[in-house]
């Protein structure tokens, strides 16, 4: 709606998980480069956890990207998965043929582990990538334990990438997955953006899209981090949401009426008004601090 109005090639605030958009920040940076180094070294686990929206998926198609072009790389989106349709699944993405009448955990055990033999001896990596880990159930992560059983001298033959919400730390520190949680060779958490770095965030996707930084003011960009709290996903859906009442209202420029306009569309009065407020009274508890540090050392200088 508003892509020829501002002069944008593509819509810079899309929530799909598109890489090219990945902004990366030293905290994207940091997680990409864990995750990584994970899958160089010799265990079988890596994870990157984080709150809901902070981008982990889009830093797993990133990943995605880089892996060798030797790696065969299953993904499940869907983990609410018993033992059984977990094997089936991961059966299915690595394209192993099999007999739904003979369908057993030995039986798709010994398929997989047959097939990632079958990788290894033709130089091919064998990569699990699992979103949303927080809702495997223990068992299941169990059954992964065991498929990463496998192994040469050097290295496990299936590497697995746990991706999910700060749960799943709580999850892997349960008594019965201590193995696993041994096995993790590399995790990371991924926090919010800062100030700054919606700014950059913002601006980023704008160029990507062609676009001029401009279009929105300095005091829209402040409301942004305000507002959203440095959470990559609500930036992108009340920058697209504020674009849109610009393109309507005629406005070359996204100001910072327009952008609370389009929070309190997205996110609801209370929300937005919650979110100013607590700036505010973070704002005047540091001026606060300030004025009695000031008087402590007036008082020290002159006492």
């Amino acid at each position: 709606m508003y892509l020829n109005y501002f002069g944008l090639s593509d819509n810079p605030f899309s929530i799909a998980p598109n890489p090219d958009y990945l902004y990366m920040s030293p905290r994207h940076k940091e997680a990409l480069a864990h995750l990584t180094f994970g899958l160089r070294e010799s265990g079988g686990f890596v994870m990157l956890t984080g709150e809901v929206g902070t981008g982990k998926t889009t830093v797993s198609r990133k990943l995605m990207q880089q892996l060798p072009d030797n790696t065969q790389v299953a993904m499940i989106l869907n983990p609410t998965l018993s033992a059984m349709e977990l094997l089936a699944t991961l059966c299915d993405e690595l394209g192993i043929e099999y007999q739904n009448k003979q369908a057993s955990l030995k039986y798709f055990t010994d398929r997989i582990l047959a097939h990632l033999a079958r990788n290894h001896t033709q130089g091919i990596n064998t990569v699990l990538i699992i979103d949303e880990a927080q809702h495997l159930l223990p068992e299941v992560l169990e059954q992964l334990r065991l498929l990463t059983n496998l192994e040469t001298n050097r290295e496990k033959l299936l590497k697995v990438v746990l991706i999910g919400q700060p749960e799943l730390q709580l999850l892997l520190k349960r008594n019965e997955l201590r193995q696993l949680a041994q096995r993790i060779t590399a995790r990371y958490h991924l926090l919010p953006l800062t100030r700054h770095e919606v700014k950059e965030y913002i601006a980023h996707r704008l160029r990507v899209a062609e676009g001029d930084k401009s279009i929105f003011s300095s005091h829209a960009l402040q409301a942004a981090y305000q507002i959203t709290g440095g959470i990559p996903r609500v930036i992108n859906l009340l920058c697209d949401r504020a674009l849109t009442l610009a393109f309507t209202k005629q406005h070359p420029v996204v100001r910072r009426y327009i952008f609370l306009a389009a929070a309190e569309q997205i996110l609801g009065e209370d929300v937005v008004r919650q979110r100013q407020g607590r700036q505010w009274t973070l704002m005047l508890s540091g001026l606060l601090l300030a004025g009695m540090l000031i008087g402590y050392l007036a008082g020290r200088l002159y006492g």
